[in-house]
């Protein structure tokens, strides 16, 4: 810093007319390293704003990464299934295959009941003709047998029996032609349905249903293999996709590292120019978080004296979850004692400026275990938006700012940042910390936050 003010006046000497040495008056080393002290904000606080934009993008991409693998994964499980339905396809035109090869077999089975059933009506039509010749023999003996008067009365009665016997049997012959008949017209219009015609003549109905089928089949079959290499190109489509956003998130990521680089030279300029002893109008805020920080160091020491609580409690990193909190809350041993101690030194930091947001007291893990009032509110069940906004007590900050805040040994630290507010709301912050020392150990930090 010396060197650059010495390199400032010495340009400054070098350019000024040798005739008119009072025509450029030396400009002020407070001055000038007030205005650095200004430019150094302004470089930070357009830092932080890209930074958080870039943040936001590469969440969002992060996101969308994310939902692009998920749905890369179901497009593959769609295609694993199609695959198993082509299968099936396959599988179901080789079965209507087999079922029609058996369906002919089966009507060449029924052709020879039907010749079969033709011999058996053949033999019902000898046998009833044979019965009527019968008959006519047996009416013939008993004409004769009656003419014999007494002699021929035995052999007229076993003539009646044998015309009677004729009878019966030409009826049953005539019924089984009748059955036979009916069977045989049943067996052939099924022979009709399960022979296979020729190409270009009507089916039966069985080999158009089963040509039905397979047409069916054979059409989800198509469909599968269509869907299946859609599938495939927009499997290689997303895997493209998902490697160019991966390309991405990896730009963000430098983008990230670079932005957090441009804020950290803009933080040191200003810790530069605050170690001069410039004042600028960040220094009420180091003045003020520092003796904040120096009077809650010594309320924790008189506690911790007066055997309110030990020294193990005091540096308690134990967390506990508190069930059901969303944003996850947390206990610790000191938590009660902050309740009781931290609001009467935290508050009046709020009074400071209608620019503060929050004076708080953080362990050196971020643990906040109280915040200010109004944002140390019960949490609302179910209603995490509310609750990211208004319930900041108990929770775990670690993020950049608020871990480096928390361990940061030095008399104090500025920072520049984005607060997220919930709800989708950011705002534009500085903040200055100072570290809380007690019984000659580092407890964490004092954070107080104010707007630009």
């Amino acid at each position: 810093m010396k060197n650059l003010l010495r390199r400032r006046t010495d340009a400054h000497r070098t350019d000024a007319p040798s005739a008119s040495p009072a025509a450029a008056p030396a400009m002020d080393p407070q001055a000038l390293l007030a205005g650095l002290a200004g430019q150094a904000s302004v470089l930070g606080r357009e830092a932080a704003e890209v930074r958080g934009a870039i943040d936001d993008a590469n969440s969002q991409a992060n996101r969308q990464a994310q939902a692009l693998h998920a749905l890369a994964a179901e497009v593959g499980a769609i295609s694993q299934a199609q695959d198993a339905i082509l299968s099936e396809s396959g599988a179901g035109l080789r079965s209507v295959t087999r079922v029609r090869e058996v369906v002919e077999q089966v009507g060449a089975e029924v052709s020879t009941v039907v010749d079969t059933l033709r011999e058996v009506s053949e033999a019902a039509s000898q046998i009833t003709q044979i019965a009527l010749q019968t008959r006519l023999v047996a009416f013939n003996a008993s004409v004769e047998a009656k003419r014999a008067g007494e002699a021929g009365r035995g052999f007229g009665v076993v003539a009646d029996a044998v015309k009677d016997l004729a009878a019966r049997v030409e009826t049953s012959s005539k019924q089984i032609l009748g059955t036979v008949g009916r069977l045989d017209e049943r067996i052939a219009a099924l022979a009709r349905d399960i022979q296979r015609q020729p190409e270009g003549q009507p089916q039966g109905a069985v080999h158009a249903a089963l040509g039905e089928v397979a047409t069916g089949v054979d059409r989800i079959s198509q469909s599968a293999a269509h869907s299946h290499e859609v599938g495939r190109t927009l499997a290689g489509r997303m895997t493209g996709i998902e490697a160019e956003m991966q390309a991405t998130m990896g730009v963000f990521a430098g983008s990230l590292g670079r932005t957090e680089t441009l804020l950290d030279l803009s933080e040191q300029l200003l810790q530069l120019t605050a170690d001069a002893g410039v004042q600028t109008a960040d220094t009420p805020m180091v003045q003020a978080a520092q003796q904040a920080a120096e009077r809650i160091g010594q309320a924790l020491a008189s506690a911790l004296q007066a055997g309110d609580i030990d020294l193990a409690g005091l540096f308690d990193e134990h967390y506990v979850p508190v069930p059901g909190s969303a944003p996850a809350q947390h206990e610790t041993r000191f938590a009660k004692l902050a309740d009781r101690l931290f609001p009467a030194l935290q508050e009046p930091l709020l009074a400071l400026s209608n620019q503060v947001v929050f004076g708080i007291a953080a362990d050196r893990n971020g643990y906040i275990a109280c915040h200010n009032r109004k944002y140390n509110q019960p949490q609302r069940p179910g209603d995490l938006v509310w609750n990211t906004a208004h319930c900041r007590n108990r929770r775990v900050f670690n993020d950049r700012t608020g871990l480096r805040s928390a361990r940061n040994t030095q008399p104090f630290l500025l920072q520049t940042y984005r607060r997220d507010m919930g709800g989708g709301q950011f705002v534009l912050l500085k903040e200055v910390a100072a570290p809380i020392r007690v019984a000659g150990r580092h407890w964490g930090g004092l954070r107080l936050a104010y707007r630009f």
